[in-house]
């Protein structure tokens, strides 16, 4: 009966990811903002900052997100990596929600001493490949600690990096995961790096995504939390043990989309 009942679940699961894995889908999520570039680097960049603003209202977030690519003169690659003191100037009155300035200011000296060094931000990811070789959460706790390794990071700016360590979901670092490894030729996702592996994702888990996935029983966790998370991944991977976070669309479509 379990069997059954798993086999028929997953087809509906299935169908609801075809249903929003497709280009539509991009034009009305934070998605979009990385779909504006081409260069490897900008979807990067875009793209983190894009899924760390992501929490509120999804029109905002892209508005916001947009404002900030148009600040940097829709170059963030070339913005962060070559900017000047009169560029920086220009972002001072920048605010997101509790995001701010300061924040903004760190995030992009970060950008500069990662870039100075490596091509990719995936390397960030990397303690050591594969990356949760320690178990799940050892590339998450390792690219917080490393991306506040700067000298002088301001206390505030510390609670917009989520991290396993301290119980987080980690769901905004976890979706701009899913943007950057998943490659489905669906064309929502970029699959830009390869040595994380699809398997290894962790589902984004939210509010609205832990409460389609109670309703189905396959989320027993009544914390939102890190562990929750790992639940749900590990009920996921018995779906498609290759492709679990795929199921983060139907998830989230019928949780934000049809508000099951």
């Amino acid at each position: 009966m379990a069997e059954k009942t798993n086999r028929a679940l997953k087809e509906f699961f299935d169908e609801k990811v075809k249903q929003y894995n497709k280009p539509s889908f991009i034009k009305d999520d934070p998605v979009c903002i990385p779909h504006l570039f081409t260069k490897p680097a900008d979807i990067e960049i875009a793209g983190f900052f894009a899924a760390i603003f992501a929490w509120g209202n999804r029109t905002t977030i892209i508005n916001k997100s947009k404002e900030l690519m148009q600040l940097m003169g829709h170059a963030p690659h070339d913005f962060c990596v070559n900017h000047t003191i009169a560029d920086l100037q220009k972002l001072e009155g920048f605010k997101h929600r509790t995001f701010n300035a300061t924040d903004l200011l760190y995030f992009i000296d970060f950008f500069k001493h990662h870039y100075t060094h490596h091509t990719s931000l995936e390397d960030a990811f990397l303690k050591r490949p594969p990356l949760y070789q320690e178990g799940p959460g050892e590339g998450l706790t390792h690219f917080h600690n490393y991306f506040f390794s700067l000298e002088h990071v301001p206390p505030r700016t510390k609670k917009h990096i989520a991290t396993p360590y301290k119980g987080s979901t980690c769901k905004r670092l976890n979706m701009y995961l899913r943007w950057m490894v998943r490659n489905d030729q669906q064309g929502v996702d970029f699959g830009l790096w390869k040595k994380i592996k699809p398997a290894e994702l962790i589902c984004p888990i939210d509010l609205h995504v832990a409460r389609v996935a109670k309703k189905f029983g396959i989320l027993q966790r009544k914390q939102i939390d890190w562990q929750a998370a790992l639940e749900l991944t590990a009920y996921l991977r018995t779906l498609d043990p290759k492709d679990p976070v795929k199921y983060d669309f139907a998830l989230f479509g019928l949780g934000v989309i049809e508000k099951y």
